[in-house]
């Protein structure tokens, strides 16, 4: 099997460090999801990578293998309603902290992907753009807080089957945006985003 390009283990060196990252930003329907990760000490799993570049069913499988070799790890979501209250990237990043909530191990230090974050208590923590693609502990979350997403995009999918969720998982397809112009908006949509193109957003 091939091997993903090697990821770090650790940005703060010697410190219980927790990687985090979110899922759904970009979506027009459903939560926003975040995970948190620590990772074993040592612990080394060639395969993680930003989870957008590893085929679905292989994170399938990598999830099994986070939720049962790491320290401790925890996923949070934030619903669309207070996404539209608070803004996608303010409830990104309260998705993060809640996961770091969950944690059943208290971290020492913090790794998130992207280049914006608030502080989590007096914790120190480092933003990483790209950083899924560098560190194991948020490549990790980034293939957790995916495949719960999409697990819960898949769930609703059942109630709203026109949009199509269990292939575009609220992101904005083609098919998407069709249905939305044919029958509206669902309970599940964030109405703050641009559904359709020259719409204008919700006030």
């Amino acid at each position: 099997m091939m091997k993903h390009a090697h990821l770090l283990p650790h940005f703060f060196e010697g410190l219980v460090e927790a990687g985090c990252d979110e899922a759904g930003r970009g979506c027009l329907a459903g939560p926003v999801f975040a995970a948190a990760v620590i990772l074993p000490e040592g612990y080394d799993n060639g395969e993680l990578n930003d989870s957008k570049k590893i085929a679905p069913h292989r994170r399938e499988e990598l999830r099994k293998e986070i939720e049962h070799d790491a320290l401790a790890w925890a996923v949070a979501r934030v619903e669309p309603a207070e996404i539209d209250s608070i803004n996608i990237l303010n409830a990104s990043i309260k998705a993060m902290h809640m996961a770091l909530d969950k944690l059943s191990v208290r971290p020492q230090a913090i790794i998130v992907d992207g280049n914006r974050f608030k502080p989590y208590g007096d914790i120190p923590f480092q933003t990483i753009v790209k950083g899924d693609g560098k560190y194991q502990a948020i490549a990790a979350a980034s293939i957790l807080a995916k495949t719960h997403r999409d697990e819960y995009m898949d769930a609703i999918d059942s109630e709203f089957p026109e949009y199509d969720w269990k292939e575009n998982k609220g992101y904005p397809t083609q098919k998407h945006r069709d249905a939305i112009a044919r029958i509206g908006l669902s309970p599940y949509h964030r109405k703050t985003f641009r559904a359709l193109p020259g719409a204008k957003k919700a006030k």
